[in-house]
């Protein structure tokens, strides 16, 4: 069986010329990064054209035995395609955190791919170097602000800025810098985030023009003074030198899929730490381009859905058409408590305990969000006809359709039925809502969140987080959505309650205000916002020989 390197690697790319031009952009339009990339010029996404449908992918909560929820993605903009529709995908780009880590890459799987997969994987257009600059400019400006007199007046002791670097490094999550004394700096605790966790990976990722990147990015709190007053980058005259780095960055990447869709890969805020979705500005610029616009949101839809309706769509004025959620029987299993090593055996048992977590996250699409959706099944060979009768009778009393996809092994002609339900959905009556007021206060959101979406009892804050919830308040953060920072592999914050489980509480231990983003964070269990490898990194099987060829990249 070939790996997906080797699948993308034998694809004969079109030129991005070719791919733009079918796009319907023009030379003036892209500026070309090589033969297989190009930047997009923000002025596509004003054309006064009608936007084309928006389709959100999600999926179940994942599993160890995988969903593909990007291959379902690709293949099923590829399949539209297929039956004669003119469509875009939108997609995150990957982190090398997970890269060399243990997670993999995000550009598909199997024939449903976005190429060229290895630069996509690895520096790309070097849109992660320049927020890591901007992020990390930020940082020595206000360290330089403090040892320079500290005209503002900044408690070194309560600065919420952290420094960030796009890799998973556990020994920087916590460090004391500034040492050495004299000219050095000022002593202090700080630490690193990784770049995807970074606001300004945020920001320009809600940002819709330069000017809005501009003003979100003068709004990030940086820390406070002696008396308690919020600091922000606007107020250390950052903005102009950050938005400069940030300028190439802010225009989206123009890539394509293995069948020749064009794809947007833009912006990468995780799911479980930040909102997990692509950039706005890619999002829009496709909607002017494409009939139907296929995109993903991270994680499960009690995360990456959840932000990409109550974040992304309200800050953006979006409005999604249809809703696929993926799953996989293997999966499903796991949920039921199979183990890993069983899963290729029929357990009807095992499967029906594991069904309340897809028909779950259902619920939440149609009913609290009130959008049609349809489940996409990513067949495997050992799946059973009962295990897929199974899936499809309890969806059905649930009014929702199930439909095959073979996608991973057949590309676009595998998601054929698929895009055909998708067209179908796109006709039906819209009551998208959200799930909750943003005017609401602070602890009144994040309870919605919990009852509503992940069926949690209750909510319970720590101390801490009690004290800079009344303080956010008080400044006029109160009104901001909010993140939820929580594990992906439970509706709880306990990675261990697996299937859709009900009656607990999710404590929140601590909250803080991503004001340029605009939303505010909640923390909840043990979420780091800078990862560490496994003991064996996959960076360890990576390899790049005399020709530049690289191998051992999934």
């Amino acid at each position: 069986m070939k790996t997906d390197i080797q699948i993308a690697q034998e694809c004969e790319m079109r030129h991005i010329g070719q791919i733009a031009r079918e796009a319907g952009l023009s030379e003036e339009e892209i500026e070309y990064y090589g033969r297989d990339k190009a930047k997009v010029s923000l002025s596509v996404m004003n054309r006064e054209r009608a936007d084309g449908k928006l389709i959100l992918v999600t999926a179940i909560t994942p599993t160890p035995a995988g969903e593909g929820k990007t291959t379902t993605t690709v293949g099923l903009a590829d399949g539209l395609r297929r039956i004669g529709k003119k469509a875009v995908v939108a997609l995150r780009e990957p982190s090398l955190g997970p890269v060399f880590g243990i997670k993999g890459g995000a550009a598909g799987g199997g024939y449903a791919q976005v190429v060229p997969m290895e630069d996509i994987n690895l520096h790309f257009t070097g849109d992660f170097h320049a927020i890591g600059a901007a992020n990390n400019l930020l940082c020595a400006m206000l360290d330089n602000h403090i040892f320079q007199g500290n005209a503002l007046g900044i408690d070194p002791t309560h600065i919420v800025l952290r420094r960030c670097v796009d890799m998973n490094d556990r020994q920087l999550r916590n460090i004391e810098d500034g040492l050495g004394g004299g000219k050095n700096g000022v002593p202090r605790k700080d630490g690193f985030d990784i770049t995807v966790a970074s606001e300004v990976m945020a920001v320009l990722c809600l940002a819709r023009s330069m000017n809005d990147l501009k003003e979100r990015l003068g709004r990030i709190l940086v820390g406070y003074t002696y008396d308690g007053k919020p600091v922000t980058a606007g107020d250390l005259r950052a903005v102009g030198a950050m938005a400069a780095l940030l300028k190439d960055a802010l225009r989206p990447n123009l890539v394509q899929t293995l069948e020749g869709t064009p794809a947007f890969v833009h912006g990468g805020p995780f799911a479980n730490i930040a909102h997990g979705c692509n950039s706005v500005i890619a999002t829009r610029t496709a909607l002017k381009l494409g009939d139907y616009v296929v995109t993903e949101a991270g994680f499960g839809a009690d995360l990456g859905a959840e932000k990409f309706f109550d974040i992304k769509c309200r800050s953006a004025g979006l409005r999604p058409d249809a809703v696929v959620v993926v799953a996989t029987v293997r999966a499903l299993k796991m949920h039921g408590g199979a183990a890993k090593q069983e899963l290729a055996a029929e357990d009807l048992g095992a499967l029906g305990r594991g069904l309340p977590n897809l028909l779950r996250h259902v619920e939440n699409v149609t009913q609290v969000y009130r959008l049609p959706a349809v489940v996409a099944v990513n067949r495997f060979p050992t799946d059973t006809d009962a295990e897929i009768a199974l899936v499809i009778e309890r969806c059905r009393e649930l009014g929702v359709n199930v439909v095959l996809s073979t996608v991973w092994a057949e590309g676009g002609k595998g998601g054929e039925a698929l895009a055909r339900e998708v067209v179908r959905l796109c006709g039906e009556e819209n009551r998208f809502r959200f799930c909750y007021d943003a005017a609401l206060p602070i602890r009144e959101k994040i309870g919605e969140i919990v009852t509503k979406i992940y069926r949690g009892k209750a909510v319970v804050y720590t101390p801490e987080a009690e004290e800079e919830i009344d303080r956010l308040e008080t400044l006029g953060y109160g009104a901001l959505p909010v993140c939820m920072a929580k594990t992906q592999y439970s509706f709880s914050d306990d990675a261990a309650k697996l299937g859709a489980p009900e009656g607990f509480s999710v404590t929140v231990r601590a909250v803080k205000a991503a004001a340029g983003a605009g939303f505010v964070v909640a923390l909840t269990g043990n979420i780091l916002t800078m990862p560490g490898l496994p003991k064996v990194p996959a960076a360890e099987g990576i390899d790049v020989d005399e020709d530049g060829k690289i191998t051992g990249l999934f």
